[in-house]
């Protein structure tokens, strides 16, 4: 895959909200892995972990309502398949075969492969 096509006409509308869909999992995934890195370090109080757990969990509910309503759910998980293979092949023409630091989904905020 070198290019996303979000479609044109009609398709374009769905086609947007499924690459925005998309890059809102992702970034929520990022957070996530994040939280779970602070709350496993001890950074944050309970109350906080409480918080965050709550609002992650409301904005998932939301977004998967929101690909529900607008029936792109398996387009959505198309792309991130298609975008978690773009990026594999993107580390591996930079750096040859990935490794644990550098595979999707390595916090670049530090982690297990610091």
């Amino acid at each position: 895959m070198t290019s996303i096509d979000v479609g044109d006409g009609t398709d374009a509308r769905d086609g947007l909200m499924t690459l925005v869909i998309a890059v809102v999992e992702i970034l929520i995934d990022a957070l996530e892995r994040e939280a779970i890195r602070r709350m496993e370090s001890g950074d944050l109080t309970d109350d906080e972990i409480e918080r965050l757990g709550t609002q992650l969990s409301t904005i998932e509910g939301e977004i998967e309502q929101l690909k529900s309503d607008e029936g792109i759910e398996p387009g959505v998980d198309d792309l991130r398949n298609d975008l978690d293979g773009l990026v594999n092949d993107a580390i591996e023409q930079l750096h040859g075969e990935p490794t644990a630091a550098r595979r999707p989904g390595y916090s670049v905020f530090g982690g297990d492969g610091e």
